[in-house]
């Protein structure tokens, strides 16, 4: 059946290579739930419902209890409860499930896997409310990121993995002459051999975002996987596991190839299981301590880290002041910047800021962003599908810290919705400081903080950032300037520590979103990641090349 999955979805997959390797828009998953219709999101809901206050099934080996205990940002536990099983038991079981698999040859994990990402989408909007409930997004941006662009992710990494597997042929027949005037021929072989078992690590704010590119990445190489979602963000990845492991058993493979592996109450489960020998691949996405802490001590396993980040925006000059104030107030609004490229630090020169008409003030710039971060808020139920929730309570004690910090421009404060009275929300905290304070504001307040950082000069903010980037790390980088010289120091910069540039963005696209097929997310050049989503290290590590050669016979 897996042979006739990859031929069914042969001309699709041919689109996501070309889009691979051209670098253009594409994309296959439908972004807005408003073409489903109301009917089919009341279903959707419905389904999602249906988890609640009940055991989640999964057929999976070492289950020796269950748990679970995922609370909504919305204001009400799921009382979800999820089988706990022994790493050790899931680990045996995946090394019985591998060779069927990798002896299946590439095509036909590709077509699985293809099958398993479309299945995936008819489990939209149910997918869409799991994420809502588990990671505070709303239910647009959730189905928008977290299904149709996690899908896309995933698509992009198994086709970059299968580029590169084809890089060599399956067969070829090699002939050198002989001194005699007679030659040799003999047949080759090359097989992709996977490492081994890949263990996905994913964060609480972009589960399935975050964990698809390793999930299918390992699959389509030939290597089993046990997923290890956070707890409380499991939903999401459990139905991912459910329905890649049904496609799985319906193509005639081990279903094991793919598990999950949920928390009990005591251990850290993420770490015992990572330090098991058999564990040669491990997937990370959150924060800096628990990636320093796999990367100090799972030195037998291959490493793809994304970890914490202190992004910069530099602010010189614009031809487009108020294009440039929205598109930043988005940024720091969107999703309670709890998105792993979102702008922290905003820094402009006490030179102040040149428009087409005139220099504004650095002190005015800082109230015309605070303005436009406020009209932005009062855009009603639409602010309320950028900002989402904030998806962990603790969130606010870093709000509540960042306001000791300098002058607060706009202050954070509770914001209600109307749908769900209990819900987490509040509303972007903006703090001036200078550039003495530096030991204060250069370090991660995670969710709805950000620092507008005065210095003498646009060069001295340049500075600064390249400092900042440098120790903390950074997934991408800002700048407004119409200058050609401060454009090319800004184009050095990016170059020297490693992250993306974005140049005078002042329309709908925003420095903290990340298209597929297009874009890079992370580059491993600096703390920020060790890898990046989706380029050919993140795959070509996840596989071997074994060779068989046989001499042909002459008369052959």
């Amino acid at each position: 059946m897996s042979s006739v999955l990859f031929d069914k979805y042969l001309p699709f997959f041919r689109q996501a290579i070309a889009a691979v390797e051209n670098r253009v828009y594409w994309s296959p998953f439908p972004e807005n739930p408003a073409h489903l219709g109301a009917e089919a999101i009341e279903e959707g809901r419905q389904a999602f419902e249906a988890y609640r206050d009940a055991s989640f099934y999964l057929d999976q080996p070492g289950v020796v209890g269950r748990n679970g205990g995922e609370v909504s940002p919305y204001g009400f536990a799921l009382n979800v409860s999820y089988p706990v099983c022994n790493p050790d038991a899931l680990i045996m079981a995946a090394r019985s499930a591998m060779w069927p698999w990798v002896k299946a040859g590439p095509e036909d994990r590709v077509g699985v896997c293809l099958e398993v990402l479309h299945r995936l989408q008819t489990h939209g909007v149910e997918m869409a409310f799991a994420a809502m409930h588990t990671t505070g997004q709303s239910f647009t941006f959730a189905y928008q990121y977290s299904l149709a662009q996690a899908l896309d992710r995933g698509l992009e990494a198994v086709a970059c993995a299968y580029k590169e597997m084809k890089q060599v042929p399956y067969r070829s027949s090699w002939t050198r002459p002989q001194s005699n005037g007679g030659s040799v021929t003999m047949d080759k072989v090359f097989t992709p051999v996977p490492r081994g078992i890949g263990l996905v690590i994913a964060c609480s704010t972009s589960p399935t975002w975050s964990a698809f590119p390793g999930i299918f990445a390992n699959l389509v190489t030939g290597n089993p996987v046990i997923v290890k979602p956070h707890p409380q963000a499991i939903l999401p990845l459990a139905l991912t596991v459910a329905v890649a492991r049904m496609v799985l058993k319906e193509s005639g493979f081990d279903p094991n190839l793919i598990s999950l592996l949920v928390d009990d109450e005591t251990e850290s489960v993420a770490r015992i299981a990572a330090l098991k020998p058999e564990i040669r691949l491990i997937d990370y996405t959150g924060g800096m301590a628990q990636g320093d802490w796999l990367e100090e001590n799972a030195h037998h396993a291959v490493l793809f880290a994304q970890r914490s980040s202190l992004n910069c925006v530099v602010v010189d000059s614009t031809d487009d002041y108020k294009g440039l104030l929205r598109n930043l107030a988005l940024s720091l609004c969107l999703y309670s910047g709890q998105l792993g490229a979102t702008p922290r630090l905003v820094l402009v020169s006490r030179e102040g800021v040149k428009t087409v008409e005139e220099t504004v003030s650095a002190e005015q710039f800082g109230r015309d962003l605070a303005a436009t971060i406020s009209r932005l808020l009062d855009e009603g139920e639409k602010a309320l599908d950028v900002m989402g929730c904030l998806h962990a309570e603790w969130l606010k004690e870093g709000i509540d810290a960042a306001r000791e910090v300098g002058e607060v421009l706009r202050d954070s404060s509770p914001v209600e919705n109307p749908n769900w009275p209990a819900a987490r929300i509040h509303s972007p905290l903006l703090v001036k400081v200078g550039v003495l304070d530096e030991q204060a504001f250069a370090k991660e307040y995670f969710g709805p903080v950000s620092f507008l950082v005065e210095t003498g000069t646009t060069t001295e903010a340049l500075a600064l950032a390249e400092r900042v980037m440098a120790s903390s790390g950074a997934l991408a980088l800002g700048l407004h300037s119409t200058n050609e010289h401060v454009q090319e120091l800004a184009a050095d910069l990016s170059l020297r520590q490693g992250v993306p540039l974005h140049l005078n963005l002042t329309g709908n696209v925003f420095m903290n979103q990340s298209a597929a097929y297009a874009d890079f997310y992370g580059t491993g050049a600096n703390p920020a990641a060790n890898c990046s989503f989706t380029d050919s290290a993140f795959v070509s590590r996840r596989f071997f090349l074994v060779q068989t050669q046989s001499p042909v016979p002459a008369s052959a």
